[in-house]
């Protein structure tokens, strides 16, 4: 059969994730059962001329029928193409860039759409480094950002004005797994957009790193712009950093200029390895640790000590039916993911705060099957205090208004066997009580 002629596109995703696209414009590896990796950072050119039009054709070459010409790394290089290849098709996209980290990926999927006394408007509840970047950075740059509150998808509206160019979601939101209904959003934001010149439409930027592609596929519900923490369950075993931006064609040469000239450059081996061992295993980790996930949420909502527990698989889940609706796998299953949020009883939030530290504490000592670190989405079951780890940039009081718990207790399910998960966890609820 001739790798030309293959059309990949009848096969499912979780196939075409294992085997990619070896024969491309950009690479070709029809012989090679695994990938290779490229480790030049720089590349021979056969004239003057070509470098020029090398030059001259940054991001161009998604839209060429020739081969791209390879200059410097920091320009494009094939391994990173080739997993960019594979987190469009994760996606359902056109095209990925890919960056160094998920922060570079953040940075680069808000700004490039960006020019002095530009407007943001933010979801009240983020990671807490985007967080960081909204209100400590980008204000520096002559950028304003509103935040709002995002369940109520027409919170928005009173924020719009001509200067706006970013709404920017993340849903499930890190950390209290609050979901944003993003087709209500995107229906309420085309009225606007239909009134405005191309260049001044209002991007919906959408962070999709809990849940991956796995669980949710935002661009299916009108998305432009996704991005990506590589580092999380992309990756999925904790040995690499990586952040990606994907999108439509029309995007992919601004920001492959913005990579070019900002960096964030991501390593031809971090690529690979995320392309070979991360994205190729996501169908068949996430359905482990989501199906293991449900169980401790059970677990967890009948122990006598815990006073809430915020999973999307749960029918206690405050917003259920949305997550029903829009979190669901390439068989279109519903997939509520490999994030709990829960928080232990105490007659005041200090109390609750006390006990989910002390927990904390034993579990850091004591357990065999989880570990006290920050991140998510690895092989290793994961469990952090949000309040004083990944949201440590929002102000205490700020906290408790947006719906992060002093006590907030974030666990991020592994692959191991769950039955091991839930005894180290009732171990620890045991002595704490």
């Amino acid at each position: 059969m001739s790798l030309k002629k293959l059309d990949e596109k009848k096969y499912s995703i979780p196939t075409r994730l294992i085997y990619g696209k070896s024969l491309a414009q950009e690479w070709d590896y029809s012989h090679h059962v695994i990938p290779p990796i490229t480790t030049s950072s720089t590349f021979r050119l056969d004239s003057t001329q070509r470098g020029a039009q090398g030059f001259g054709e940054i991001g161009q070459y998604s839209d060429l029928a020739s081969p791209p010409i390879y200059v410097y790394d920091r320009m494009g290089e094939p391994t990173v193409d080739m997993l960019q290849h594979a987190l469009a098709t994760a996606e359902e996209k056109e095209v990925a860039v890919a960056f160094a980290t998920g922060m570079a990926a953040v940075h680069a999927g808000v700004c490039f759409a960006l020019e002095s006394q530009s407007e943001i408007i933010s979801h009240d509840t983020i990671y807490g480094c985007t967080y960081s970047l909204f209100t400590n950075w980008l204000p520096k740059l002559g950028v304003k950002v509103h935040f709002c509150d995002l369940t109520k998808p027409d919170s928005f509206l009173p924020y719009v004005n001509g200067r706006t160019r970013v709404l920017y979601l993340e849903s499930p939101v890190n950390p209290n797994l609050e979901l944003l209904d993003t087709e209500a959003i995107v229906a309420n934001l085309q009225p606007i957009n239909a009134k405005r010149q191309k260049d001044k439409r209002i991007l919906t930027v959408f962070d999709n790193t809990f849940a991956t592609p796995y669980c949710q596929r935002p661009g299916k519900q009108g998305i432009d712009v996704i991005i990506h923490s590589l580092t999380k369950g992309l990756n999925g075993f904790g040995t690499d950093m990586g952040g990606a931006v994907i999108t439509q064609r029309e995007y992919f040469q601004q920001l492959v200029h913005f990579r070019k000239d900002f960096g964030g450059i991501l390593a031809p081996t971090t690529a690979w390895h995320i392309l070979v061992y991360g994205v190729s295993t996501l169908p068949l980790r996430i359905p482990r640790q989501q199906s293991s996930a449900m169980k401790i949420a059970e677990f967890l909502e009948s122990h006598p000590l815990v006073e809430k527990v915020r999973y999307p698989g749960l029918p206690s889940f405050p917003q259920f039916e949305v997550a029903q609706r829009l979190l669901r796998d390439y068989d279109g299953n519903f997939a509520p993911g490999i994030i709990i949020y829960f928080t232990l009883k105490g007659d005041k939030p200090e109390h609750s705060k006390k006990r989910g530290e002390a927990m904390m504490n034993y579990v850091a000592q004591n357990s065999y099957s989880i570990t006290l670190a920050v991140s998510l989405g690895q092989l290793r079951t994961l469990i952090e205090h949000p309040g004083s780890m990944t949201h440590a940039s929002y102000a205490a009081a700020d906290q408790i208004a947006l719906g992060i718990d002093p006590g907030g207790i974030r666990l991020a399910v592994g692959i191991e066997n769950a039955n091991d998960i839930i005894a180290d966890l009732k171990t620890a609820l045991d002595v704490i009580s």
